[in-house]
This record gives C-alpha cells, sequence and structure tokens, in this order.
C-alpha cells in the first residue's frame, strides 16, 4: 500500500503553535492551502532544531555569491505570521523529520513522518513496514516563508517557562527546587 502523503507545495500558511500552558504545551506544526489543514504534533526540541537547521541553511544559501535565490538574511515584516493556530485536528505526532532544499523553485522542504514503534530500533526508511497508516507530511516553502517560520519558531519554543540559572530546568510557577549541589 502506498503511503498517504499530505502535500503543501505553495502553502498559504505554515507555522508552529502550541495549545496549552506553559509546562504543559503541545507543540503543532500546521499548514494550510485553500481549506486543507494539517496539524502535525512536535516535541518542543524538534521545533527548535527545525527552525535553526532552516536558518543555517537559509544563512549557506544567502552567502553563495551573487545570492541567486534572493535568500533574504532577516525576516521580512510583511511575512510575520503571528496569528493562533486554525482549529487542531491533529494528524499524526512527529517521529522522523528531514529537511531539504529545491533549487529549482527555491523552496525549503519539509518531511515528517509519524513515529512508530521502529523509531526505537536504528530503521532507516519510514514506509519499510507493514502498517496500512502510513502517511507523511511534505512542505515546500519560498525562503521568505521560510526565514518567517523559523524566527516565529524561535519565539513560540522561548515563550515558555523561564530556565534556572543555576542547574538550567524550567522553572514552574508554583515554585522551583532547584537540583544543582551546593544550591
Amino acid at each position: 500500500m502506498s503511503a498517504r502523503v499530505h502535500e503543501f507545495s505553495w502553502p498559504d500558511r505554515v507555522v508552529v503553535g502550541t495549545i496549552g500552558v506553559p509546562g504543559a504545551r503541545t507543540f503543532y506544526l500546521q499548514v494550510r492551502a485553500g481549506m486543507q489543514i494539517v496539524s502535525i504534533a512536535l516535541e518542543k526540541q524538534q521545533s527548535a532544531q527545525l527552525a535553526e537547521k532552516i536558518d543555517e541553511v537559509l544563512d549557506q544559501l544567502s552567502t553563495v555569491e551573487g545570492n541567486p535565490f534572493s535568500v533574504p538574511t532577516i525576516t521580512p515584516i510583511e511575512l510575520v505570521d503571528n496569528d493562533q493556530l486554525e482549529a487542531v485536528q491533529e494528524q499524526f505526532r512527529a517521529g522522523a523529520m528531514t529537511l531539504g532544499w529545491d533549487p529549482t523553485t527555491a523552496q525549503i522542504v519539509i518531511e515528517v513522518y509519524p513515529i512508530t514503534d521502529s523509531d526505537a530500533d536504528d530503521d532507516d526508511d519510514p514506509f519499510d513496514d507493514d502498517a496500512s497508516d502510513r502517511e507523511m507530511l511534505l512542505v515546500r516553502m519560498p525562503v521568505g516563508t521560510a526565514r518567517a517560520f523559523a524566527k516565529r519558531t524561535r519565539e513560540i519554543v522561548g515563550a515558555g517557562r523561564p530556565t534556572c540559572p543555576l542547574c538550567g530546568y524550567p522553572m514552574d510557577p508554583d515554585g522551583h527546587t532547584c537540583n544543582v549541589p551546593g544550591a
């Protein structure tokens, strides 16, 4: 059986957002084109890594002589999306993700695969099992949109609980017991 691919080649919107309060938030990668909306649950660290890697790819591309892809070095203000997530119906929880570059369309390409029991194994092929519910998300976004996506994602990740300066763990609003020896 072939995989169900949720493909967005020129999405109207692609964002990371959260539902819940800091310390109990669920992160979502949400993509919309017209009336089609797909929401994929992510871990906070996956969100942070995705933003970091997108910025790294864009930074490398912007240094190519003549910047042939018109990669912005800063976030285009007109592309910033600070709106809340739209109605969320979780499609799946993210497991493996890949990030790529398509020079023919000057787009960042993100592939997201569901978390599976085989993720604990060292299986490189997310479609290698015989599961009947195989699916993936494939998103292609232009460089300006990708830069704005990374900026918003960093802000969303950073809006969580403050970090303890002694132990580095998140502090709860109710208080924090620091586990640093001698503190």
